[in-house]
């Protein structure tokens, strides 16, 4: 699944360390999520949704 999750982190100058503390999961997990290797559960998405005052949609994209 694609997602803008590696522009909004830059955006805010984040590492992936320090968004991963802001969603209490490992810095790999936040890798993982970016790179698209790995599709975050349904609450981290919403966790993601809350911390960039987004919606989900706009975070992440399920087209093909």
């Amino acid at each position: 699944m694609k997602n803008r999750l590696k522009v909004l982190r830059a955006e805010r100058n984040w590492s992936q360390a320090e968004l991963a503390v802001h969603l209490d999961v490992s810095r790999q997990a936040v890798n993982a999520i970016e790179t698209g290797k790995h599709d975050p559960s349904l609450p981290l998405a919403f966790k993601l949704s809350r911390l960039f005052h987004l919606t989900i949609e706009e975070i992440f994209d399920d087209e093909s």
